[in-house]
């Protein structure tokens, strides 16, 4: 399961159908309704979170508006109701950032080659709204890839 800090205007196609599925089953672990991946260390930063499931609803919007704007048709019933006001932002590391920014870079530059070459022309990584940068290492939660 990647659930990206990374903005979803990185991602290619197969990246951007994947967090949508790896969304809705984060919503459904959240949520209590499934019996794997209770322990996933991508949901951590949703279930120190006050409110997970308005979290993981307001990033699955933010997934299917990318997805929307592509011309693709996520099934936009998937995201319940939820109160977007007053909805604390996750604070993320910039080391965390650039790692999965790499990362990406890394799939993309062998699946990609067109989505890759447009990244890298970027100048500063732009991540989900709801989440806020702060300074500091790959976050402790990471399973880093070498």
């Amino acid at each position: 399961m990647r659930l990206w800090t990374i903005s979803p205007v990185y991602l290619d196609a197969k990246g951007l159908v994947a967090l949508w599925r790896e969304a809705l089953l984060a919503k459904h672990v959240l949520k209590g309704l499934t019996k794997g991946y209770k322990n996933h260390p991508q949901l951590d930063r949703f279930y120190a979170h006050k409110r997970p499931i308005d979290l993981i609803n307001a990033y699955l919007q933010e997934v299917y508006e990318e997805a929307s704007k592509r011309g693709y048709k996520f099934d936009k019933s998937k995201i319940d109701a939820f109160n977007s006001q007053n909805l604390s932002p996750v604070q993320v590391t910039s080391g965390q950032i650039e790692y999965e920014f790499a990362f990406l870079q890394d799939k993309l530059r062998v699946r990609d080659a067109l989505m890759y070459e447009r990244n890298l022309r970027v100048s500063e990584v732009g991540i989900m709204s709801i989440f806020k940068a702060v300074n500091g290492d790959v976050e402790p939660w990471e399973k880093i890839k070498s």
